[in-house]
């Protein structure tokens, strides 16, 4: 299959892909697409990057449009399932692009927004919903939304929808699905408890896979670091100012860190804004546009972010510290190097994280060779804030609970401390009694009346 041409879409479809110069499918797209079209089910091991949201938008909205389907309020028709807001709002934009030219609505379903708005346009009624699990769930509830009238449902990177915690909240919504639908499954890797699920929500799928492990390594210049943390900000600033850095991603373990490194990076005149999941959805579509603007050299995030990220251009990935989980490291090498062109990606690796780099190299199928540049030494007494994007941690004794220091209590009768009372007693060792305690009051409150003794 050469052109989209061959693929039979509707001509308002093809029209709107001639706009976007789209002209040959990509293999999946290729694939999917005649299947998805014959309304079959469809399994698809495909990473970010591939085309697939058009493999599974053209259908979804051939067939809405084909068929004059009228939107019912709070009853969509499809839905689509995004790990993170920021993918579900590329899909969005797709739709968008695709759909120009037909009259087939859609709405966004997210967190960390308002849900007016929202419900404003359920309420009115659109034909596609595309949603995070926890929203969706959210308006579910709230009796905004009901699955019964659905004919497609897709499941878009569900290895990530794992990953991140999802899995409880997906069986809940599979639940609600009714039984006579098109099911399109979509992950990066199929492990287990992914195939698990595969096989509850399709029924005789159609088998595509365009993405084996090494797909994202062939076309990318990896290399490794043999750095410590407490020297990684400073090499990494380094490696950003001499070299032939254009934009590229940070990536870094913990929000927090993301934090760090990102005004590490500003103070030495890098533009640098940090994305992660603790930033309001404003901030975080503010720093993507911003990004793919031009406007920010570096973004740095966590791995929250590794998928959806889709920025063409990115000359670099840093991995600033290894991720836990060797997977994550190939989803965040593939920000670069994408639509085929070249990428560099910069491991750093410190001794305790050996063990990783092992990990991933037996993914990846190969050793990631070691990078020539190494961070200059430290001079004696040189102080460098903590590579990790971490503040340095507190010493033992500042961990704990500050104690409220107290001073010398005052000896009963008299003014002054450390003095002993007439009977000789120590008054650090006697309890004040309830008229001591009651002459304190009077003190404070100006009274100078004695209680009785």
């Amino acid at each position: 299959m050469s052109t989209f041409d061959d693929l039979e879409l509707i001509p308002p479809l093809r029209k709107a892909l001639r706009e976007e110069g789209y002209d040959t499918p990509t293999p999946i797209q290729a694939k999917t697409i005649p299947s998805a079209l014959e309304g079959l089910d469809i399994l698809g091991c495909a990473q970010t990057g591939t085309g697939k949201t058009a493999a599974f938008a053209l259908p979804i909205l051939d067939y809405l449009a084909g068929e004059g389907h009228k939107a019912v309020a709070k009853r969509p028709l499809a839905l689509i399932l995004a790990p993170t807001r920021e993918l579900a709002i590329q899909i969005g934009d797709s739709f968008d692009s695709y759909g120009r030219h037909v009259k087939v609505s859609h709405a966004l379903i997210y967190g960390g927004v308002g849900q007016g708005r929202q419900v404003k346009a359920l309420e009115k009624g659109v034909h596609i919903l595309i949603a995070t699990p926890g929203r969706l769930l959210d308006l579910m509830g709230q009796e905004y939304i009901f699955l019964n009238r659905l004919q497609i449902f897709v499941l878009d990177e569900a290895d990530r929808m794992m990953d991140m915690g999802f899995l409880p909240d997906l069986k809940r919504i599979i639940k609600t699905l009714p039984v006579r639908r098109q099911s399109l499954f979509f992950s990066a890797t199929m492990p287990k408890k992914i195939a698990q699920l595969a096989n509850q929500l399709l029924h005789n799928p159609v088998k595509v896979d365009v993405a084996p492990k090494q797909r994202s390594v062939e076309l990318i210049d990896q290399r490794v670091v043999f750095v410590e943390h407490r020297q990684r900000k400073p090499f990494l600033l380094k490696l950003i100012t001499d070299g032939d850095v254009g934009q590229a991603i940070v990536f870094t373990k913990t929000k927090r860190g993301a934090n760090y490194v990102a005004e590490y990076l500003r103070k030495h005149k890098i533009e640098a804004v940090a994305i992660h999941g603790n930033k309001s959805q404003n901030a975080r579509q503010q720093a993507l546009d911003n990004f793919r603007a031009d406007k920010v050299q570096i973004l740095v995030a966590t791995d929250l972010a590794a998928r959806g990220i889709d920025v063409e251009g990115v000359s670099h990935v840093f991995n600033f510290e290894l991720p836990m989980e060797p997977e994550s490291y190939v989803h965040r090498i593939g920000r670069t190097g994408r639509a085929g062109a070249t990428g560099i990606a910069i491991s750093f690796c410190a001794a305790s994280e050996r063990g990783t780099l092992k990990a991933i190299e037996r993914l990846i199928g190969f050793e990631i060779l070691e990078d020539g540049r190494q961070p200059d030494p430290l001079k004696p007494g040189e102080k460098v804030d903590d590579g990790d994007g971490e503040r340095p941690p507190r010493s033992g004794g500042q961990n704990r609970r500050r104690r409220r220091i107290r001073g010398p209590r005052r000896a009963k009768g008299t003014g002054e401390t450390g003095a002993k009372s007439p009977g000789g007693e120590d008054p650090a060792k006697t309890r004040p009694t309830a008229a001591d305690r009651k002459n304190a009051r009077n003190r404070r409150r100006g009274n100078t009346k004695k209680s009785a003794e």
